[in-house]
């Protein structure tokens, strides 16, 4: 059986990460852009598209901060998602989950699609906020 750092070496390899040591102040910047992100998208009084993608940005800002714990960066923001199970140890379903809210965010940002409704949200914002617990129960960069 691969382990889950197998797994990302394997994704160096074929270029879609690359090595790089991680820093705590670049970790712990991360982190609290994420929490004022999530804090932002749990207020109700903003727009659901607002909401919406505030949530993206603090999902994004949790993924990436536990790959770079790791000591990698992607290429491509999707694959910030996508190392979740080796990074977090996340099921297939909620990073499919977070890839769904991906093509959301791009619909909208690019092709003008209408924000997800107040359910979708909902349940992103509970993800995140689980991505959150998970990332931060990593602890401190290792030396």
């Amino acid at each position: 059986m691969t382990s889950r750092l197998e797994n990302l070496e394997n994704l160096c390899k074929i270029g879609k990460l690359k090595s790089e040591p991680p820093a705590q102040s670049e970790f712990n910047g991360l982190l609290s852009s994420a929490g004022n992100k999530l804090r932002d998208a749990e207020n109700s009084t903003l727009s659901p598209e607002s909401r919406f993608s505030l949530a993206y940005d603090a999902a994004h800002s949790l993924a990436l901060a536990a790959l770079r714990w790791h000591g990698y960066r992607a290429e491509d923001r999707y694959i910030d998602f996508q190392a979740l199970p080796h990074t977090l140890s996340f099921s297939a379903a909620r990073w499919r989950f977070l890839d769904d809210c991906h093509r959301k965010r791009n619909a909208a940002l690019y092709e003008g699609a209408q924000a997800p409704d107040e359910l979708l949200i909902a349940e992103f914002i509970e993800l995140v906020k689980e991505m959150d617990v998970a990332v931060k129960a990593l602890g401190d960069v290792p030396p």
